[in-house]
């Protein structure tokens, strides 16, 4: 059985692929400093696969408490999602980001040379691709600048990466998510946000409930099919399914370049204001919100062309935005019982 170490196993993304590597035979340790998560989502990996994933409670950003947990585990394989992620913040905190964000996979890719870990997932972003004029962007699609310090760190992570693969006998697989969402069918596990979610559908939960009063749909008069940002929304046990399928054809030896990158969308393009409409068709919950200025950060529209990932990793994505809403609203009944 392959041991796979997950960084910010405690998060969103993380506990999703957690449980979809399980159930797919492998095991599995979690390092997460809990700094954007408790371990409330380990509980729910649990109560899902019967499973209880040891997590040691570190900074990745700290090279000897790192190197610690490779000297006491045989680690095959790794995926890296630890980072801080909120664009918002990154706008008006960027040196925290540059100080976490690329700390902590310097550390990490520091540990696969000195530890022999032959493969490694990093977690990337559109925001790489920064604001382009055609669509659906590929792989090859050339990068724009960022338009956020969050969505450089990821820049800069896999030119990082990019440049140690090299001289590395580590292979390296790169996901660049487009926008993830939903839940675990069952309920069980989904996003907790971290402070005030900036992110749309943690936000239109929050104002279902009447937690927030108002949300606010940042840009209208864009050159879009109703002046709302376009985002491809896909949901989160789709990506966790991917990051499982990555790391068996590196296992299968069917990878022969050690630096690949794949997109991770629908392939469409959905408005904000189609979302919230997709929300309240699911739910028949209105969602109280108002047209405002554009936002700091924001790319105008970006969606996913995924055939490289299609074809390469046998990859398909199954939940349509109807299944993204009614799986996060389901979640959201859960989520009320453990933020107090």
């Amino acid at each position: 059985m392959k041991t796979i170490l997950v960084t910010g196993g405690c998060g969103y993304i993380g506990s999703h692929t957690l449980v979809d590597l399980i159930q797919n035979g492998f095991e599995v340790i979690s390092v997460d400093n809990h700094s954007r998560s408790t371990g409330e989502l380990l509980d729910g990996v649990e109560a899902i696969t019967g499973v209880r994933v040891k997590n040691y409670k570190a900074d990745l950003c700290n090279m000897e408490a790192v190197k610690a947990i490779f000297s006491e585990n045989k680690i095959d394989g790794i995926i890296h999602f630890a980072a801080y992620k909120s664009v918002d913040e990154s706008v008006k905190e960027p040196l925290i980001y540059f100080q976490n964000n690329l700390t902590s996979l310097v550390n990490l890719l520091e540990c696969t040379k000195l530890f022999d870990v032959p493969y490694f997932v990093f977690s990337s972003s559109c925001s790489v691709y920064g604001d382009v004029e055609k669509m659906p962007v590929t792989e090859d699609t050339v990068l724009t600048e960022p338009k956020s310090p969050y969505g450089r760190t990821k820049k800069i992570g896999e030119e990082i990466i990019s440049d140690f693969a090299k001289t590395s006998a580590t292979k390296f697989i790169l996901l660049r998510y487009f926008n993830p969402v939903g839940a675990h069918p069952s309920g069980v596990i989904g996003e907790i946000p971290y402070g005030a979610p900036s992110n749309l559908v943690p936000v239109i939960m929050q104002c279902a409930i009447g937690a927030i009063p108002v949300l606010n749909v940042y840009g209208h008069e864009y050159n879009t099919r109703d002046g709302s940002c376009i985002r491809d929304f896909i949901h989160v046990c789709d990506i966790a399914t991917a990051h499982t399928l990555a790391l068996k054809k590196m296992f299968d030896s069917s990878v022969t370049d050690n630096y690949t990158i794949y997109n991770l969308g629908t392939g469409n393009g959905v408005t904000v204001l189609e979302a919230i409409s997709a929300f309240e068709k699911v739910t028949g919950v209105k969602v109280n919100y108002q047209l405002t200025a554009p936002r700091e950060g924001d790319v105008v529209a970006i969606y996913a062309n995924n055939d490289k990932a299609k074809k390469d990793l046998a990859w398909e994505p199954v939940y349509n935005i109807n299944d993204m809403m009614r799986t996060a609203w389901k979640w959201q009944g859960v989520l009320k019982g453990l933020v107090k």
